[in-house]
């Protein structure tokens, strides 16, 4: 796809005006980083707040009176009993148990409201449209922006363009309006680090980033920070640590399956690739799996001060291939080299030494725990 095909975000202008170096991603044309820099962007988050540009995510609305039961079909997650301003994860599988995209919705009391993965909108909407269009009326919000703003100081920065905003909590929403535009914010994010998700009209983006970034706290922050910000908190990427090759419990997303929908629970099952998830699982009254997996994700944490990246093949002590990496490279926050990828169970245990081969070298790495920075939301 040629750069005049790309698809351009509300914030397009802003971008190139703030110096943004601009690469394709999911059909867009997307800043991967500012001047200041992929490190100085990822630590200001850290340390203060950053503005992201995540307006190529898909954002849908689900209405009617069965729109929860009838996405339930579609994920192992519990949508019918999920609040009014509450959040939640979820996964939509195939047919055989793999992940076709990872999501967040909420329940906004007349509808539900999700988004999903810039790559995987056009499929996801086929998919819901052709399973659950007769159910429910699915519509796409492409007229829509949505800004991410992440760190420990997000909550000062956006409390003062729009007060109420710090009543949130963790995974909760609420709407709100500012200079008359109706906006949707969820306390929630991609960092690890506390901050909002906005959704805004796209008519009053670029106003609505404009009036952040005028606020001492925030700096506007690329991919390749966000990407490195969701590696350090042990977060998943679509399409490198999850695919429609992967089950969620290989991926040790089981936390996002919950009781009520395992074996034994009260809406058990019904959703796609039952037969492949639920016997590799804990059952509702935590009995244990009755099948095994082959591969277990992991995070790993280099021994030496070399970055290891994603599709490296991981070897045993013996020098025996046992997986391979899905993500990888160097923490900003922790200056160590860090990664995720996919190894034998055997070898699935935190402290186990493994190897990644790295240019025809063994980089000795150990399997570590997550987060590798710890997380800091706002649980109130």
């Amino acid at each position: 796809m040629s750069d005049t095909e790309l698809h351009k975000t509300p914030l397009h202008a802003l971008h190139a005006e703030l110096g943004a170096r601009m690469v394709p991603f999911a059909g867009y044309s997307m800043p991967v980083q500012y001047p200041a820099g992929l490190i100085a962007e990822h630590k200001h988050v850290r340390q203060a707040a950053g503005l992201f540009d995540v307006s190529h995510m898909g954002q849908v609305k689900l209405a009617g009176p069965d729109a929860a039961a009838a996405l339930e079909t579609l994920m192992p997650v519990d949508v019918m009993s999920l609040g009014v301003d509450k959040q939640r994860y979820g996964l939509l599988l195939t047919e055989q148990g793999t992940i076709i995209d990872d999501l967040m919705f909420v329940n906004r009391g007349d509808h539900l409201f999700l988004i999903v993965n810039g790559a995987c909108k056009t499929g996801d909407l086929a998919h819901m449209q052709a399973r659950i269009g007769q159910r429910c009326e699915i519509t796409h919000l492409e007229g829509r922006g949505l800004l991410a703003l992440q760190g420990p100081q997000a909550v000062e920065a956006l409390q003062r363009l729009v007060p109420g905003v710090e009543q949130l909590v963790f995974m909760t929403g609420g709407a709100f309006s500012w200079n008359g535009a109706d906006l949707y914010i969820t306390r929630s994010g991609y960092t690890g680090e506390d901050g909002f998700e906005i959704s805004v009209p796209g008519s009053q983006t670029e106003a609505l980033a404009r009036a952040l970034l005028a606020q001492p706290e925030v700096k506007p922050i690329g991919l390749g920070a966000r990407n490195s910000l969701r590696l350090e908190a042990g977060l998943c990427l679509y399409g490198n640590d999850i695919d429609t090759t992967t089950t969620p419990i290989e991926a040790g997303l089981n936390w996002a399956i919950p009781k009520v929908r395992r074996t034994g629970g009260e809406r058990a099952g019904g959703f796609p690739g039952v037969d492949q998830v639920l016997p590799f699982m804990q059952d509702a009254a935590g009995n244990p799996a009755t099948q095994k997996i082959t591969r277990k994700r992991v995070a790993l944490l280099a021994k030496e001060r070399v970055p290891v990246r994603e599709h490296v093949e991981l070897q045993n002590t013996d020098g025996q291939k046992i997986g391979e990496t899905t993500s990888g490279l160097l923490g900003p926050s922790i200056e160590q080299p860090i990664a995720m990828g996919y190894v034998t169970p055997e070898h699935a245990a935190v402290g186990t030494p493994v190897f990644a081969l790295v240019r025809g070298k063994q980089v000795p790495m150990e399997v570590a725990a997550t987060p590798f920075v710890p997380h800091r939301y706002h649980r109130g």
